[in-house]
């Protein structure tokens, strides 16, 4: 059809709140044409997801929906529910967040395929059975036709993902919703269902509205951006000029949030953290919504709402203040006053950990009452760490490469299967309890998730005061040092006597870091502390750590699997690949000239948030997933998956499947494991 074939305007949806109505969307109205990509971003709670649930008609009966969603000329506001039940599957349909949660656990993929298909089209059974096999072999499942046989849990997270991307171009929709698509997947995964994704839109023809937070992700695929916040939208923009020039003091914040991955340290930017939080959907203000978190506020924006309108040609924006500035050609360091970062030469003294050879294995089990053991699981084999005085080492690599089982070794301080551990010059095992005991100060750990890492009956005096108490602190240098801790971390001495869940995401995060520093440690250990957290709140723990690290002279082992963070926060890096460091150095060395096929891989796959770069890079798209650790691999464990493997002559190839290559060294701070490397 020509023309939009997805319209929607003026959508709003409220939800029962009991006393006072809940409003989520309010006024969102956009349009897609066949073949184009609208990404939706936001932080959380902005109304992507419930905006997404509209269109495909399956908020709950809570939800009051009104305005107008024409899909192709018809409208499905009001639409009954077997009109509905038509419509999905058949003219729109969704790829969710959480493809384990989407798929029946009891029924098997190419079942649960077919069933889409039989529901839309009158075709024998086998005939859709043949056509969920096509569809597992069109998304790169290999083994299409033994994998449909399979049942969800037997498939690894991206293959769901593939699986649930079938089943929803089964039958050529319209128009195509993903709701963060790749949130929960490793970077390489991601690179591989966006190829996918792209690959399922160019085989239906489709419209697709991309929701994701992630704005490297959008830059690489959408035509057109739509900014969401408080339940409106309040940018939108072509995708190149959005990034260019984004206009909405929000939009800039969002943007200046992020690192690059292509950013080395002396073209490091500060990163922009937007203060406070959204507000509550049952509170809202009566004039901009955004007007408490912006820096460019006057005194109409807190009286009179913004509509949206156009300031350029097919770019809108919901701001007062727009024209201030697109006149000044305001950064986003600039409206949010941001001060430049330090980026002196990092003057590193002794080591404060060493990690040599180290292995770790554990028992594969069988049975449910009597267990016995049918194998061996080998998460860590052969990881070697350096980190020195007033350094942060970023420790990468898939899920299940063995970075946390590496951190809980380190942090257990006791003998190890293999290999050696010490901590500012001490082998753990060789620690007497005194010396352990002691040793424990000196190394703290900040937790991937605050809420589930604070314990939500004690106030926040108590949480920071447990390492003290358990070092003996008395209670005059406790009382001291708990207010002392919450202004060094950006919170009030008063919040001491407040809850966990009396707190945001971000702010929580900061009270674990307080608890950490409480007992004044040489070597922190992160563990994904920025994860779960938006890209704006996400900014301020990071710009928080860089701060700290400097004050205190802190030293940091940092696990990240977002390889921008680890740029923009590491001295060094090392990588990792089912058990073992295969590549290390300085991070601007690393990132700028990768030797090992794997590191090259990973940084290939992270998306800038710069349509003119992120358009014009080459992917390495990875086949498969790693092995499993459960059998220990004998030669290169990456050849699987090499690229470079594949190019080898018979000769070289063999080398890489007898011989576990030993780590080279390529410059004075840069070493890789790698038969060929270069």
């Amino acid at each position: 059809m020509t023309g939009p074939v997805l319209q929607v305007q003026d959508l709003s949806v409220t939800f029962d709140g009991g006393v006072i109505p809940v409003p989520a969307v309010r006024g969102v109205s956009f349009e897609v044409s066949a073949g184009e990509v609208l990404g939706i971003v936001g932080e959380s709670g902005s109304g992507k997801s419930v905006t997404s649930l509209a269109l495909m008609g399956l908020l709950p009966a809570t939800a009051t929906v009104s305005g107008s969603i024409q899909l192709a000329g018809r409208e499905l506001v009001g639409a009954s529910d077997r009109a509905m039940t038509k419509l999905r599957g058949e003219a729109i349909a969704m790829v969710f967040q959480d493809p384990l949660s989407a798929f029946t656990p009891v029924y098997r993929i190419g079942d649960q395929l077919a069933e889409a298909v039989l529901a839309h089209r009158k075709v024998s059974r086998q005939a859709a059975h043949a056509r969920a096999v096509e569809l597992l072999d069109l998304v790169g499942i290999p083994d299409a036709a033994v994998r449909a046989n399979a049942f969800p849990h037997e498939f690894s997270g991206g293959m769901r993902q593939r699986a649930m991307i079938a089943m929803a171009i089964a039958n050529d929709p319209d128009v195509l919703i993903a709701d963060e698509p790749t949130t929960a997947l490793d970077v390489t995964i991601q690179a591989q269902i966006l190829a996918v994704l792209k690959t399922a839109q160019d085989q239906t023809g489709a419209a697709l509205v991309l929701v994701s937070h992630d704005l490297g992700v959008i830059a690489g695929a959408a035509d057109r951006v739509a900014v969401m916040y408080a339940g409106r939208i309040v940018e939108t923009a072509a995708v190149t000029d959005f990034f260019a020039r984004p206009v909405m003091p929000y939009s800039l914040g969002l943007i200046g949030s992020v690192p690059r991955v292509d950013q080395d340290t002396h073209r490091r930017q500060p990163l922009v953290p937007i203060p406070g939080t959204p507000p509550a959907p049952s509170r809202l203000p009566a004039g901009c919504s955004f007007a408490d978190r912006c820096p460019l506020v006057e005194d109409h924006c807190r009286e009179l709402s913004p509509d949206l309108r156009e300031i350029a040609a097919h770019h809108e924006v919901a701001c007062h203040r727009a024209e201030y500035v697109i006149e000044g050609e305001l950064t986003p360091a600039a409206v949010y006053q941001v001060p430049a970062v330090e980026t002196g030469p990092v003057v590193a003294g002794g080591e404060v950990l060493r990690v040599d050879q180290l292995t770790k294995t554990f028992p594969l089990l069988k049975g449910s009452v009597f267990k016995r053991r049918v194998g061996t699981v080998y998460p860590v084999d052969g990881v070697d760490l350096r980190i020195r005085a007033g350094e942060t080492l970023g420790l990468v690599g898939e899920s299940g490469a063995g970075k946390s089982t590496t951190l809980f070794e380190i942090l257990a301080m006791t003998a190890t299967e293999s290999g050696t551990i010490s901590i500012l010059g001490h082998r753990t095992d060789k620690l007497s309890a005194t010396d352990e005991h002691a040793l424990r100060a000196d190394v703290q750990i900040v937790f991937q998730d605050p809420m589930g890492s604070l314990d939500p009956r004690m106030p926040v005096a108590d949480i920071i005061a447990e390492p003290l108490r358990a070092q003996h602190a008395d209670r005059a240098t406790i009382g001291t040092r708990i207010p002392e801790l919450l202004r060094l971390v950006g919170l009030a001495a008063s919040d001491a006597t407040r809850f966990p869940h009396e707190f945001s995401g971000g702010q929580r995060q900061r009270i674990s870091i307080a608890r950490a520093l409480s007992v004044r440690p040489r070597l922190l250990v992160l563990d994904e502390p920025v994860s779960a957290l938006d890209v704006s709140i996400q900014a301020g723990i990071l710009n928080l750590l860089q701060r700290l690290k400097t004050e205190l002279g802190l030293s940091y082992l940092f696990v990240s699997h977002d390889l921008s963070v680890i740029r923009y926060l590491a001295d060094r890096v090392a990588v990792m690949y089912l058990g073992r460091t295969i590549e290390a150095g300085a991070v601007d060395e690393v990132f700028d000239h990768p030797a090992h096929p794997y590191t090259r891989a990973l940084l290939s796959a992270v998306p800038v948030p710069d349509p003119a770069v992120e358009r014009l890079r080459k992917r390495v798209l990875l086949p498969g997933d790693p092995p499993s650790p459960t059998a220990r691999q004998v030669g290169c464990r990456f050849r699987g998956r090499c690229p470079l493997h594949l190019t080898l002559s018979p000769a070289d190839a063999e080398s890489c499947r007898t011989a576990d290559p030993p780590m080279v060294t390529l410059a004075d701070d840069h070493e890789a494991a790698c038969h060929f490397v270069s």
